[in-house]
């Protein structure tokens, strides 16, 4: 009996700290980066395929490239076209982040026409190489912008910081295809807490979703 009583009681405790946990590191959730002695932020881009790393070239364009380095960008395994565009995106750099730079790909959750239920051990398969990932990668900042593909490198973030392992700063950017609705990857991000910025392209949608910062087309 009384040891039936002290199981219970620390199940309690651990899911009472656990709770609270979650709760501080959602609360963190839309806050600038924290102040770093480092000049450099290593940043994962996560790539899809199409108009998604079209989008996401067109970002890194604009962005402090020197800043977000080194870069790591990864894209699906059945993706052959995304990281040959990174590459030449890369190439067309002058700053130093750019010698860094390193390619990768992951399995994904779910292809296209596959069942629900065959999903379910993809998707643990794929948790399971994200968790791999996020562990040699240890990035600053993730960003992505839409592909399936981010979500279980996001969880395995997410988690991370629930578990004190290590704080990555998840920036999604809405496709501008998107234009009524969030996509599916972007509305479990939002739902659950697990983007630090969530950005939108279209007005009215900062106003279905009010936790999501509007930024105007970026293409």
């Amino acid at each position: 009996m009384v040891e039936a009583v002290s199981v219970i009681l620390v199940a309690v405790i651990t899911t009472t700290l656990l709770l609270v946990r979650i709760i501080y590191v959602i609360s963190q959730s839309s806050k600038p980066i924290r102040n770093t002695c480092t000049k450099h932020l290593s940043t994962l881009v996560v790539l899809g395929s199409g108009g998604h790393t079209a989008e996401m070239i067109n970002l890194l364009s604009v962005m402090q490239t020197d800043r977000f380095s080194p870069r790591f960008y990864i894209a699906a395994v059945t993706d052959t076209m995304s990281l040959q565009k990174a590459r030449v995106f890369e190439t067309s750099l002058d700053d130093k982040g750019a010698k860094s730079t390193k390619f990768m790909q992951i399995y994904r959750s779910r292809e296209v026409g596959q069942s629900y239920i065959t999903s379910i051990g993809t998707t643990l398969f794929a948790l399971c190489h994200a968790l791999w990932l996020m562990v040699k990668i240890r990035p600053q900042v993730i960003l992505c912008n839409g592909p399936g593909t981010c979500i279980p490198i996001c969880t395995i973030a997410f988690i991370f910081k629930v578990l004190g392992i290590r704080w990555s700063y998840i920036f999604y950017v809405e496709s501008i295809a998107r234009v009524k609705r969030l996509s599916l990857s972007g509305l479990l991000l939002y739902k659950l807490h697990m983007a630090d910025q969530l950005f939108v392209q279209w007005p009215h949608l900062q106003k279905q979703y009010p936790r999501a910062h509007y930024v105007g087309p970026l293409m």
